[in-house]
């Protein structure tokens, strides 16, 4: 089932810290993690912000920014960046490449879209973004073995069984991240205690509270887990959910496949 409303959302919790590289997203804090970079014949530098599995980075957005198909003023808008998310949570944005030419109006970042349809990615100008930081933590969902998998710097910290959507309503595959989490009132309900927001959305649930994102929560039906019994979203058992809610943090990387 997709998050509801009746959750009470807590403030943003970082499972790790999380270094903040410099406003203008200079060099990371520690040798070889920096961002990779390479020079056109122009003197354009573009530079790899995020691989989605051992080192990524995200940002808080400055202001309500165009999304744009390509990284000029006069490429077509896909979308607006989001202040919050529908739970009323500072949205979180995640970070592909930057591209940088002369000036500081050719200063533009290329990031994913939450929103239908899923898998959208858009650019915009580096100043209507926050600080950079980053995360060394990446999610898989195998929805073959009914499995999620956690890694840190690519090693397993993290496996369990988990709970999908049934086939009239699918989990949607494709490339995610964690967009805010929640501590669920009382923890004994069908969310258990823990929730995940994620920038996945169910693709026919447009009806649903907050729209049909998709989340990862608890469950007060572990016997179905592992399994295929929800609306989409993707239930741990409540043991399961507490530990994953430590290990992962904002703007984790998310794969389902």
């Amino acid at each position: 089932m997709t998050l509801r409303r009746r959750i009470t959302a807590c403030a943003v919790a970082v499972a790790a810290p999380l270094a903040s590289l410099a406003g203008a997203g200079g060099a990371s804090a520690s040798p070889g993690a920096g961002p990779v970079a390479a020079a056109t014949a122009d003197g354009v530098v573009v530079t790899r912000l995020s691989d989605e599995a051992r080192l990524s980075r995200w940002a808080y957005p400055a202001r309500e920014a165009l999304v744009r198909t390509a990284p000029s003023d006069q490429a077509r808008v896909i979308g607006r960046l989001r202040i919050l998310t529908e739970d009323r949570l500072p949205e979180t944005y995640l970070l592909l490449s930057r591209r940088v030419g002369a000036g500081e109006e050719n200063d533009w970042v290329r990031l994913r879209v939450p929103g239908r349809p899923n898998g959208r990615t858009g650019w915009v100008p580096r100043d209507a973004l926050g600080s950079f930081h980053r995360v060394s933590t990446a999610i898989t969902v195998d929805r073959q073995r009914l499995l999620v998998t956690v890694r840190r710097r690519g090693r397993i910290v993290f496996r369990a069984p988990v709970g999908i959507g049934t086939p009239s309503t699918p989990t949607p595959a494709g490339r995610f991240w964690i967009r805010e989490k929640f501590r669920v009132d009382g923890g004994g309900g069908v969310y258990g205690p823990r929730a995940l927001g994620t920038a996945a959305y169910a693709p026919g649930l447009t009806d649903w509270p907050s729209g049909g994102v998709i989340g990862f929560h608890g469950t007060n039906q572990p016997g179905l887990i592992p399994g295929r019994p929800s609306h989409g979203c993707i239930r741990l058992r409540n043991q399961d959910i507490a530990r994953f809610y430590r290990l992962v943090a904002v703007g984790t990387p998310v794969r389902i496949r």
